[in-house]
């Protein structure tokens, strides 16, 4: 068996190279936008193309997981999308460009379920936390390496050569992988089955729909900022491409690293014999009211204060990153984590599709000012602060056999 120490630090390695390719379209966006001759409205709707399938693929990537084992669907998920990074510095329209983004998000989904699976499996509950900080340095300083080193290449080789470059090396990854092993006993749910519970089951639970909530809102603000904050440093805030690559990467820098702090702080919260829930809680709604106020505040600041805000902002993601997905790994257990997380996820990135779009939108519809849409990426996080801090309530592990034997008593005395 592989040892969890090395299994994490390759699934970090996975979603490091995960988040390089998806943030590469946001980096080159200035450039590709006057190469392709698009408005933002339409390279809004290429940066949305990718979230479409990503959601959508989250519930059967999920299912996959459980049926076949993460291992494999992870490996095939890291092909696809190296794939459609490789072919994406051949594209010669609008039309193509949106096609490979949809095969990039049909890749990505694969990432989340897989992993929060293989961790629920594989990692003592106790270090549950610092793993999911590890991942999340992984997926936060991806953006950080791709945005500095793809913004330098772009500048000196053009984008296509960074897309075709970024997509070969890519599939080194695989390598490695292929030789892990892992405990992940293939799950068959419904009638029969004593330890998982099916999808209905998890559907019911609060704890799912208020993470879901949350989610929805964390990533909101943070994909609006992943996708639009170049642009915005370079037209509206005067950036050379050099600056805004440089600036947007040590922030994200900053972001990778408050998330392993994060998460080695809340394992030592947990190994104390404290509850999960109060500690857990606080990081999120400290990330809701720091993303509230920050981001409203980015458009009206000058340049120097602006940027202090986004980094303030970043600190707080950061912090944040490892309780998206230690709280359904610690809820759901093995048998369920990479369903509840598929559902959790798809929800959770609806705003990839209608967010930056919608961005797009507002920006051309105020003759290219960003103000409306710093404010409503600002306000989501009314919406976050709701579904972490209210309807989810406990976070603690459910006993899927025990539940189901008490719906079934229930029902049988309401007979």
């Amino acid at each position: 068996m592989t040892s969890p120490l090395w299994l994490v630090a390759l699934m970090s390695l996975s979603l490091f190279i995960n988040y390089i390719d998806r943030g590469n379209l946001a980096t080159a966006g200035p450039k590709i936008q006057l190469d392709l001759g698009l408005s933002a409205t339409q390279f809004g709707l290429a940066l949305s193309g990718f979230y479409l399938t990503y959601t959508l693929m989250q519930l059967p990537s999920g299912w996959l997981s459980d049926r076949y084992g993460a291992k494999i669907v992870l490996a095939v998920g890291a092909a696809c999308w190296s794939l459609a990074t490789f072919l994406t510095g051949y594209v010669t329209g609008l039309t193509m460009l949106v096609a490979l983004r949809l095969l990039l998000g049909i890749g990505e989904s694969a990432a989340f379920t897989t992993t929060s699976k293989l961790i629920a499996a594989n990692v003592p509950r106790q270090h549950v936390g610092l793993a999911n900080g590890v991942v999340g340095f992984g997926y936060l300083f991806g953006p950080a390496i791709g945005t500095y080193f793809g913004g330098k290449l772009i500048v000196e080789h053009g984008w296509r050569d960074v897309f075709i470059l970024f997509g070969t090396l890519s599939l080194l990854w695989l390598i490695p992988w292929s030789r892990v092993r892992v405990a992940e006993p293939r799950i068959t749910t419904g009638p029969g089955s004593s330890e998982a519970p099916t999808l209905r089951e998890i559907l019911r639970e609060r704890g799912l729909w208020g993470a879901a909530i949350g989610h929805f809102a964390g990533n909101y603000a943070w994909y609006f900022i992943l996708g639009w904050m170049p642009t915005y440093l370079v037209k509206a805030r005067g950036f050379s491409m050099g600056e805004m690559a440089a600036t947007l990467s040590v922030a994200y820098l900053v972001n990778a690293l408050a998330a392993v702090s994060a998460g080695w702080c809340l394992d030592a919260w947990v190994r104390s014999g404290r509850s999960a829930t109060p500690a857990y809680k606080m990081v999120m709604g400290a990330a809701h009211i720091a993303g509230l106020f920050c981001i409203a505040a980015m458009p009206f600041l000058p340049a120097r204060a602006c940027i202090v805000s986004f980094f303030v902002y970043e600190v707080f993601l950061g912090l944040s990153s490892p309780a998206y997905f230690s709280i359904p790994q610690l809820i759901a257990g093995p048998t369920a984590a990479a369903r509840w997380v598929g559902v959790q996820n798809m929800i959770g990135n609806l705003p990839g599709i209608i967010g930056l779009v919608f961005a797009g939108i507002l920006i051309d519809a105020e003759g290219g000012s960003y103000v409306t849409a710093f404010a409503l990426a600002a306000g989501v996080n009314f919406v976050g602060l709701l579904g972490w801090c209210v309807i989810l309530q406990k976070i603690e592990p459910i006993d899927w056999a025990a539940r189901r034997a008490a719906r079934a008593a229930s029902s049988g005395l309401s007979r």
